[in-house]
């Protein structure tokens, strides 16, 4: 899946709220622009996504079952 695959996919499910995707799709932008700029840059843009992704914390407490799904025992 590409970038505009993946930003189609969040807009149809009405994801825009989801981070966790979010953070997918810049990684994927990311990886699709890698072959055009510098490794200093791609390990800079890496560690900001990487720090979004701490950043968020244990978002999904309270509400592992809406994000997640039930799970199958």
């Amino acid at each position: 899946m590409n970038s505009k695959e993946l930003a189609q996919y969040i807009e149809a499910t009405d994801s825009i709220s989801k981070p966790w995707l979010l953070v997918q799709l810049r990684l994927k932008k990311l990886q699709e622009r890698q072959a055009n700029i510098s490794a200093d840059e791609y390990s800079r843009e890496l560690a900001e996504i990487h720090q979004d992704l701490m950043n968020l914390g244990e978002w999904w407490v309270g509400q592992e079952e809406e994000v997640f799904g039930t799970p199958n025992l």
